[in-house]
């Protein structure tokens, strides 16, 4: 990308040739401190006017067909269609199946994940906090797909990495009850804390669903302070996106 619009990341994935993938970048946009530069989260204090004119640049660089399905992300499990009109947007995942509509969620830390099947007839956007990912939000977002999990393909974007992912040991005893191979994410922190891998996390639900192909896990937000906002790290921050959508 240029410097001057939105700094984008794609996945790299074998999805079908008409899938079409997106993550934002904290560079690229027209916001001020502490939400420089390309902040696209209305709920965080930011200009609404810089958060709009933000909104727009990523559509204009990332050749998005039309306006994304923005949600009101409450760490739950809650899944929408994007044909739906009229609904409550207060959920943690959202599914298409016609060209054109854009899935999309937001982060600044937690997990995004971005999912298709193989032959390019649905796609799903996931916001995975702690939270939602032990209650089931990947699993309950997978059962709305048409195509069994062998034929689903998954993408997990920039979150907070396993060096700086500190939880308390009731975050390792809840996904420990609900799936007991999950101990194998944490290691010891500092006295009465652990070290979470929420990558590891979200890959041994998605491999035990049956989930064809797992790619992404690459980053970490919290210690990439030049490309990414970060909760945990800043405080007041701004929000990343990750959109997917079919041609």
């Amino acid at each position: 990308m240029s410097g001057d619009g939105p700094l984008l990341l794609t996945p790299d994935w074998p999805a079908p040739g008409n899938i079409r993938a997106v993550m934002t970048t904290r560079l690229g946009g027209v916001s001020k401190a502490p939400y420089e530069s390309l902040n696209l989260g209305e709920h965080v204090g930011d200009d609404p006017q810089s958060v709009e004119k933000n909104r727009n640049l990523l559509i204009a660089c990332a050749g998005i067909p039309g306006a994304p399905f923005w949600l009101n992300q409450v760490h739950g499990t809650r899944v929408l269609d994007c044909a739906v009109s009229g609904q409550d947007r207060t959920a943690d995942a959202v599914l298409a199946d016609q060209p054109g509509q854009v899935c999309v969620v937001m982060t600044a830390d937690c997990l995004p994940v971005l999912l298709c099947n193989s032959t390019g007839t649905q796609v799903a956007a996931v916001h995975a906090g702690w939270r939602g990912l032990v209650d089931g939000v990947v699993e309950v977002t997978l059962s709305r797909f048409k195509d069994p999990a062998d034929k689903i393909l998954a993408w997990l974007g920039p979150a907070i990495g396993p060096d700086a992912f500190e939880v308390g040991p009731e975050v390792r005893e809840r996904f420990i009850q609900a799936e007991p191979q999950s101990a194998g994410a944490f290691v010891p922190g500092r006295p009465g804390h652990w070290l979470a891998d929420i990558y590891q996390l979200a890959r041994i639900r998605l491999e035990r669903a049956g989930v064809g192909f797992i790619g992404g896990g690459d980053y970490c937000t919290v210690t990439d302070h030049k490309r990414f906002f970060s909760y945990r790290r800043d405080g007041v921050t701004g929000r990343m996106a990750s959109l997917i959508w079919m041609e």
